[in-house]
């Protein structure tokens, strides 16, 4: 068990350093997850890609979502999203 967490101790600098390669997509996580993002900047950071009232308000509430967790939780969550993002891209050859 505990080579297993070294070992993924280990892997996840090259995660975070990977990205995504899609600067849009990790500018839109980024600000999901970040606290000090208001639900109205959220919507503005997004504005082109709301079709209408519904989707808006959708996302409000979603962004709410994370406005109401810790700290603790968004950091978790970032983790989170950085190897799964990650996990998507193909293995770089050095």
């Amino acid at each position: 068990m505990k080579l297993v967490v070294v070992l993924m101790l280990s892997a996840l600098p090259l995660s975070c350093y990977a990205g995504s390669g899609c600067q849009r997509l990790e500018d839109m996580i980024a600000s999901t997850i970040d606290p000090s993002v208001t639900e109205d900047q959220y919507i503005e950071s997004l504005e082109e890609f709301i079709p209408g009232d519904t989707t808006a308000q959708l996302l409000r509430e979603f962004k709410q979502c994370f406005l109401d967790q810790s700290n603790r939780t968004l950091s978790n969550v970032q983790v989170m999203m950085v190897m799964w993002v990650s996990s998507y891209l193909p293995l770089k050859h050095w």
